[in-house]
């Protein structure tokens, strides 16, 4: 799936610096985060939070004169409508710059670039052809082939059973003979223990040899399909694909409103953590979000 790339950049101008530089001594600078690791991260034995945002942000607030103090958000909605209300004076959170955020509320430079990612869990080759082969398209095309040779054998028996009752026996056993001439007709394997022997036996043994040719090659290819088509509909090579998926992506992210553009209903989550924990569970099949705070999880439960 190709990459698209967008912005991620820090909520701070730098005209809000400067009015925040002219504060007194003694006021507060409120700064909205959420947890959004490597960039924002959770407070530990210190305390204070860390990440690169903040690290970024220290070299900035060491020549502010004001107290700066963090108030934390459970969901990326609530942080970007605390922005949007005044209810922080600004976040240094990961933030992609949209056409709508900016006609809410005002963005720096970007400090870095990056692109959209997508994680699935690894696919079983083994697993997916058995998958594959109790499918409901495989069983159709052998049903249509056992179909088919029992037809042709019927008429065989029908033909045959009283001047050649030796090969083609009354009753059901008649109808196995006629269904195995069918067979190893079609097969071409031709073992000679059943044979037509009248004209009208021969007609249809002549009828069934070509047509045979013509009908195993198409019934083949229908199983073979079956057997690879699922594995063929399981690539994701476009945006558009993710609609045969259950993805989950960020509540309110812009990654959430890059995939409804393409047509995809992502479930939403309030934090990467829990779609990831929803897809290890099963309950979804992709997870689409920025690249650098969807692979950082990753890492840490690889290292």
């Amino acid at each position: 799936m190709s990459a698209s790339f967008f912005r991620i950049v820090l909520g701070l101008l730098a005209g809000l610096l400067l009015g925040i530089a002219g504060r007194a001594q003694d006021s507060t600078i409120t700064i909205g985060l959420k947890p959004a690791p490597p960039f924002v991260m959770e407070p530990g034995a210190t305390g204070k939070p860390s990440g690169l945002s903040l690290e970024f942000w220290d070299l900035i607030n060491d020549d502010l004169p004001a107290r700066i103090e963090y108030r934390y958000f459970s969901s990326l909605d609530s942080l970007l409508a605390a922005v949007h209300t005044g209810q922080v004076d600004m976040s240094i959170n990961p933030i992609t710059v949209t056409d709508e955020r900016m006609k809410r509320m005002d963005f720096s430079q970007p400090f870095y670039i990056s692109g959209t990612t997508l994680v699935r869990p690894a696919q079983n080759s083994f697993w997916a052809f058995l998958q594959n082969f109790f499918s409901i398209n495989f069983w159709r095309a052998a049903a249509l082939l056992l179909g088919v040779l029992f037809v042709v054998g019927l008429l065989m028996w029908l033909v045959e059973r009283k001047r050649n009752e030796a090969m083609f026996h009354r009753g059901l056993k008649g109808l196995g003979d006629g269904f195995w001439w069918s067979a190893v007709t079609m097969t071409t394997v031709g073992y000679g223990d059943k044979a037509p022997a009248t004209p009208g036996g021969r007609v249809v043994g002549f009828v069934w040899m070509f047509a045979a040719i013509l009908i195993i090659s198409g019934i083949t290819a229908s199983i073979a399909s079956s057997l690879t088509v699922q594995s063929l509909e399981e690539k994701i090579t476009a945006v558009e694909d993710l609609r045969r998926f259950e993805t989950g992506t960020v509540s309110g992210s812009s990654t959430e409103g890059f995939l409804k553009l393409y047509g995809v209903r992502p479930q939403r989550f309030a934090s990467i953590e829990a779609a990831l924990k929803a897809l290890r569970q099963g309950n979804l099949e992709a997870v689409v979000y920025d690249r650098p705070i969807l692979k950082h999880p990753l890492q840490q439960r690889d290292a």
